[in-house]
C-alpha cells in the first residue's frame, strides 16, 4: 500500500497538473487573444498555491519514501511541462506493478 506521503503527493500533483492546463490553455489565451488581462488572476493564484503544495509534498515523499534525487528532479521537471504530471503519474503506476 502506498504511503500517506505518496498518496498526498499524487493528489496534489494531479490537481496542480490540471490547474496548469487550465492556466495555460484557457486563462492565458483569454488574456492575450480575448484581451481580458484579469483572466489569469484567479487561476494563476490557485496554480501558484498548488505548486507550493506540490513542492512541499514532493519533499515529504522524497524523505518518507526515500526517493532517489533523480526521481525527485524528474517529478519537478515534469511539473513544469504541460501534461507532465500525468506522464509522471503513469510512470509511478508502472513502477508499482
Amino acid at each position: 500500500m502506498p504511503s500517506l506521503a505518496l498518496r498526498i503527493f499524487r493528489a496534489v500533483s494531479l490537481t496542480e497538473g490540471v490547474s496548469y492546463l487550465v492556466l495555460m490553455f484557457i486563462a492565458v489565451p483569454m488574456k492575450y487573444l480575448g484581451n481580458q488581462p484579469h483572466a489569469v488572476q484567479i487561476p494563476g493564484s490557485i496554480h501558484g498555491g498548488l505548486f507550493i503544495l506540490f513542492v512541499i509534498s514532493l519533499l515529504a515523499v522524497w524523505w518518507t519514501d526515500r526517493w532517489s534525487f533523480g526521481k525527485v528532479v524528474t517529478a519537478f521537471i515534469a511539473s513544469n511541462i504541460p501534461l507532465g504530471a500525468f506522464w509522471f503519474e503513469s510512470r509511478l503506476r508502472k513502477s508499482e506493478a
